[in-house]
């Protein structure tokens, strides 16, 4: 038998190594003209999209805009080339800006590029080890309570910008966070609320009214022109934008705005720092940025294989979650020596890539193209976008990722445990951060469901309805049914009715065959059991015992032992065997089983 398997498992044709799956897939399965047209014209829309919110996401996680545009484009290009999902866009994402803005905060651009590189090799490796199926075992339940936190945090971080409210300090701590923009309100001003109501008018009406042409690509221009007007007519409402809040060195010299470059090699610790100087690389730094760096390896790891499963969703195909990993890892691997930071898949970019009639990986290779065009021609003009409005169109991005509605629907349908599972995780992401709460809500859930499976396992005895029990049993002999994974957590608990067997029972008959799987506990247990019965001079017989049961009670040497213990196939037969033995005790009249011949 094992020398059949080893054969039939080597005939199985090998696994192709998981990189550039989806690309390799769609151009063999047929690609022409037609096809490439229609990814052109997606990556073009789902440019437009990217390109306010790849500057907005930067702003929000500490750094100048032009560093999100970086990171769409390298970032987005190379994942696009490896990935292993025919039609996901990645680049900088809303989910990350509660990771990446304490970074900036605390060890400047630099700490993040390096902080991202660290997550991109973790992802490296999680794909090359093919961790990808892993993921599916997180619970929905932890996924969307976090989402719903990070929304809450990130909505709460465009306040100071959609207000134009002025705050010294921005703590880091949410209670604070909420404290010191309440003590700001007095310095709200008027034209960037105005600017900020303005935007998200556009950004909800203008879907409602059509979705052949993105939203943000009328909300910003339209806030820029008549921000750019008040300000000229009204100095004193003028509002806050790009160029009034960022500027860059080029050739020694100081410029307001985002500069009209491509992507330029640079090394990631020569980045500035807090301070503003480049930032040095040393082992302390890298022990600093362990903890960060490993939260983003595992958020972008959620984030792009969600979104990958939406996308097969959306389109019927079938994503490869490793070659995917692979393609996220190399993608933050390499954007930070171009500027960029961390990237993982992005739902909503997904989505409308698929709506526009995306085929394969071209058109986020487009995408990433046209953001790039963008940056060399009209960098001047992308500084007259006002801050209230790039913070209008992250609060729509919050309100989006919060799912407000399912959120509720999911509170009212889910089992109470899932209830607190979920409500747990949203409020540790928005009182602390995501890695505190993906932690002790898998932890939760997994004890939850511990506890689920504690309950439906256990040990019962058999009465006359069974079919293969057919009474009367001889006086002595019992006949119990085991159901359920005997597991550390259910083990003692099933076990336990076996304790309340009296000093008259000779034989007893352990059906196993609802036993799909026991674990080093049960096994234990199972032991303790057999030895007390047996000096109680207590036979036992185990019956239908299959599958991984049967394989741990090989490698723990359980097996038949004369007077002690015995197997069967199936509970006919083990209860045919228990019949025999008290046939043979009655007749040579000792009180002691009799040794079975097999």
């Amino acid at each position: 038998m094992p020398h059949r398997l080893t054969q039939s498992r080597s005939a199985l044709p090998p696994r192709p190594f998981p990189l550039a799956i989806a690309l390799r897939t769609a151009l063999a399965d047929g690609y022409d003209l037609n096809d490439l047209r229609r990814d052109m014209l997606a990556g073009m829309v789902v440019g437009l999209v990217a390109l306010p919110l790849s500057m907005a996401l930067a702003i929000a996680s500490g750094v100048p805009p032009q560093f999100g545009l970086y990171t769409a484009i390298v970032a987005g290009l190379l994942i696009a080339v490896l990935g292993g999902s025919r039609v996901q866009v990645s680049g900088p994402t809303a989910a990350f800006v509660v990771l990446l803005a304490p970074v900036s905060a605390r060890f400047g651009l630099g700490g993040l590029a390096l902080a991202t590189q660290m997550a991109g090799a973790l992802l490296l490796i999680f794909g090359l080890a093919r961790f990808g199926r892993f993921i599916e075992f997180i619970p929905y339940p932890v996924t969307t309570g976090f989402t719903s936190g990070i929304a809450v945090v990130i909505a709460t971080l465009q306040m100071k910008d959609c207000l134009g409210l002025t705050v010294a300090h921005m703590p880091e701590g949410f209670p604070a966070r909420v404290m010191a923009l309440w003590h700001a309100l007095p310095t709200l001003r008027w034209p960037d609320a105005i600017t900020t109501g303005a935007t998200l008018a556009v950004l909800f009406i203008l879907p409602r009214v059509t979705r052949r042409i993105p939203a943000p690509l009328v909300a910003l221009p339209l806030a820029a022109l008549a921000a750019h007007f008040v300000g000229q007519v009204w100095p004193a409402c003028s509002v806050a934008t790009i160029q009034d809040r960022f500027n860059y060195i080029l050739d020694g010299v100081s410029r307001p705005g985002i500069p009209q470059l491509a992507p330029h090699f640079v090394w990631p610790w020569q980045l500035p720092g807090p301070d503003g100087t480049p930032l040095k690389l040393t082992l302390e730094l890298v022990r600093a940025l362990a903890g960060s760096a490993f939260a983003i390896a595992i958020l972008g790891a959620i984030e792009s294989l969600l979104s990958a499963v939406v996308a097969d969703g959306m389109t019927g195909h079938k994503h490869d979650p490793d070659a995917e990993l692979i393609a996220q890892g190399a993608g933050n691997l390499a954007a930070p020596f171009f500027g960029g930071f961390a990237a993982t898949g992005a739902i909503a970019r997904t989505a409308t890539n698929i709506r526009a009639g995306a085929r394969s990986p071209i058109a986020a290779i487009v995408h990433a193209l046209f953001i790039l065009l963008a940056i060399l021609l009209l960098a001047p003009l992308l500084g007259y976008l006002p801050m209230a409005s790039m913070g209008a169109l992250l609060l729509v991005v919050a309100w989006n990722m919060a799912e407000v509605r399912h959120v509720a629907h999911v509170l009212r349908i889910a089992p109470r445990n899932d209830v607190l599972v979920l409500v747990t995780c949203f409020g540790l992401t928005v009182v602390f951060d995501m890695v505190v709460s993906v932690t002790v809500g898998v932890m939760l859930a997994a004890l939850l469901f511990m506890q689920r499976m504690a309950d439906v396992s256990g040990v019962r005895l058999l009465g006359e309805e069974h079919p293969a029990v057919q009474l009367p049993l001889p006086k002595g002999v019992m006949v119990y049914e085991m159901a359920g994974p005997l597991f550390f957590g259910a083990a003692q608990k099933a076990f336990s009715a076996l304790k309340a067997i009296g000093r008259d029972v000779r034989c007893v008959v352990l059906n196993m065959s609802d036993v799909p799987t026991i674990d080093a506990t049960g096994l234990v247990n199972l032991e303790s059991a057999i030895s007390r019965l047996h000096s109680m001079k207590v036979m036992v017989i185990l019956a239908g015992v299959r599958g991984q049961p049967a394989e741990a009670l090989a490698r723990a040497e359980i097996v038949p032992m004369p007077g002690r213990l015995e197997i069967r196939a199936d509970l006919e037969g083990a209860v045919a065997l228990a019949r025999a033995l008290m046939a043979l005790n009655h007749a040579t009249g000792e009180r002691s089983p009799v040794q079975s011949s097999g």
